[in-house]
């Protein structure tokens, strides 16, 4: 089954706008692309999943395209650990779709063709900047923090901090 139909990429879009071209501005404009660049401007917030065990606890989030130097992991306070980064894609304005040539303009193919920019019909991969924060309810061990990324996936063992001992003190 096809995501478009067949009718669909065969229709003159200069003499009448379809309704996915409609769906596809509104969901630029509520995305917040500059039609000019076609960057995006918003955030988006990440999922995660956060486990505690008994001595950590551990956050996997999912970073999907995002190489692992834009991912900045810091901790803000003594129990509020802050995940942010940045992800960026290029999405040029191209050519119509193969089939689709105007009908008052000469088409000359050649080796231009093969150079002709891709056009994009549905962008829904997250772009732009995030930050999540999580803040813990018990002391965790700063020092201890492991993480890693696999598969698009952010891992963060984050150890709690061993309870202190009661200390008596002295009066003099």
């Amino acid at each position: 089954m096809s995501l478009f139909p067949r009718a669909f990429l065969h229709q003159d879009q200069s003499s009448s706008p379809t309704i996915f071209r409609l769906l596809d501005e509104i969901d630029q404009y509520s995305r917040g692309v500059d039609r000019n660049t076609h960057q995006i401007t918003k955030s988006f917030t990440p999922k995660f999943d956060v486990k505690e065990l008994g001595d950590s606890f551990e956050l996997h989030g999912e970073l999907s395209g995002i190489d692992q130097k834009d991912v900045d992991i810091e901790f803000t306070d003594a129990s509020t650990l802050t995940v942010k980064g940045r992800i960026e894609r290029s999405y040029a304005k191209g050519n119509p779709p193969a089939g689709k040539e105007d009908n008052n303009v000469s088409v000359k193919k050649s080796e231009d063709s093969k150079t002709s920019r891709e056009k994009f019909w549905v962008m829904e991969r997250s772009i732009g900047e995030f930050s999540r924060s999580f803040t813990f309810p018990v002391p965790v061990n700063q020092e201890s923090v492991k993480a890693s990324m696999k598969d698009g996936i952010l891992s963060v063992m984050i150890p709690k901090s061993k309870k202190q001992e009661n200390r008596k003190i002295s009066i003099q």
